[in-house]
């Protein structure tokens, strides 16, 4: 089982490295192993359990996985969610302050990478929940094994490995877990899941199985990604962050690269987070083929001619405010001479006629209207992407990934 998890990380491990443990048979075995590994390879181990607050015994779990990895002479923290007010999805708020507390930590450690104790049942459930929703190739790819999230490289090396050979390898090491209650609570989907990918077994559908088909849909979606990539160098141009398609191009595409051109770019220019719907993608690719505008996840799709323009949609950033030097739009970065009270806003309505020269770009005025500027109280000093420079400069974060490089998975 060690040889089975190794082979699932990379092959040089960090000097560093973080592994989440809830007390759980799933991450307690990934502790184990992991520090197994660790201790062969000379790499230091450093474990963190997330208590979300949310059951009585959720401390009381943090406090045994914090005593199991003193003995096994590993630094262990307990991260505290504080922040559910009542409101929104829990599962789904929960998982991203999950995801959050782990980040912080292992920055505050120098940790690069932490490994996670997702299985081959994880991966089997994931197939059948995304199934029930009509997922395409990349929602039935499943969970990757290695993931870049927030600057930090979520390993999931257990993804090969069964929950019950799992605790199978924990009861031949005498050691034991925590069973969570809500494992059994039917409410939820995953559990729905568990129990139907049980009753599947006689159709000879299991974890393993499931695992093989969300793996050999991982190499479809590679496929698709790099045909994807490939199209857009062909027919998609940056143009001071905003992109500009080729319509004649775009309609000799299939319909599956039409779509993960139209996600890559609002991705690119929105940010990741959840991709818009496929009936809103599916209308977005409609009117790249027919010439007609409409927005879709913050940005705007403006016709010109054979020329499709996808930029940012004012309404996403109206009111955002940020001092020169910092971060606008979570993309943007303006510099220029030192005005005492500047700041850095969409150039909008009441900016764009103080431009004299934006129609010398030969872009659509709707392009300009999102564009980072520099006012000081209502007036305007400068708006670079506009070509009203005054001395100011901008570009997208050192940390805003490149185009073209997008559309890959990381």
């Amino acid at each position: 089982m060690r040889a089975e998890i190794r082979a699932r990380l990379p092959k040089v491990l960090p000097a560093r490295l973080g592994v989440a443990v809830s007390g759980g048979g799933d991450s307690v075995a990934l502790l184990l192993l992991m520090g197994e590994i660790a201790q062969r390879e000379q790499v230091a181990l450093f474990a963190a359990t997330v208590d979300h607050g949310l059951r009585p015994g959720a401390a009381d779990e943090a406090q045994y996985v914090s005593a199991l990895a003193g003995r096994l002479g590993i630094p262990h923290e307990t991260l505290v969610w504080t922040g559910w007010d009542g409101d929104g999805n829990l599962q789904d708020q929960a998982r991203q302050a999950r995801y959050r507390l782990l980040s912080d930590w292992a920055r505050g450690h120098a940790i690069n990478a932490v490994a996670l104790g997702h299985t081959a049942d994880d991966q089997a459930e994931t197939f059948l929940m995304r199934l029930g929703r009509s997922a395409g190739v990349t929602g039935l790819s499943g969970m990757r094994g290695k993931r870049l999230r927030d600057g930090l490289t979520l390993l999931r090396p257990m993804l090969g490995v069964t929950r019950r050979d799992l605790r199978t390898y924990l009861t031949e090491q005498g050691v034991e877990w925590v069973e969570d209650p809500s494992n059994q609570d039917i409410r939820f989907d995953r559990i729905k899941a568990r129990q139907a990918l049980s009753d599947l077994k006689d159709f000879g559908i299991t974890a393993h199985s499931l695992t093989r088909v969300a793996e050999n849909l991982t190499q479809a979606r590679e496929a698709l990604e790099v045909f994807a990539q490939e199209s857009a160098r062909s027919m998609a141009q940056v143009d001071a962050g905003d992109i500009c398609l080729d319509r004649a191009a775009f309609q000799t595409l299939p319909q599956e690269i039409k779509r993960r051109l139209v996600v890559g770019s609002i991705g690119w220019i929105a940010g990741r987070g959840y991709p818009p719907r496929q009936s809103a993608v599916d209308q977005a690719v409609q009117a790249i083929d027919r010439g007609t505008a409409t927005s879709i996840g913050g940005c705007l799709l403006v016709p010109q001619g054979n020329k499709m323009w996808i930029c940012r949609e004012l309404n996403a950033v109206q009111g955002k405010i940020a001092r020169p030097g910092q971060k606008w739009d979570n993309r943007w970065i303006v510099t220029g001479p030192l005005v005492a009270d500047a700041q850095i806003r969409a150039l909008g309505e009441a900016g764009l006629p103080q431009v004299p020269d934006w129609r010398n770009l030969g872009k659509p005025r709707q392009v300009f209207l999102a564009s980072p500027a520099v006012w000081v109280a209502d007036e305007l000093v400068a708006a670079p992407n506009a070509g009203f420079s005054n001395g100011w400069h901008v570009e997208l974060a050192p940390d805003w990934p490149q185009f073209h490089s997008s559309f890959l998975s990381h």
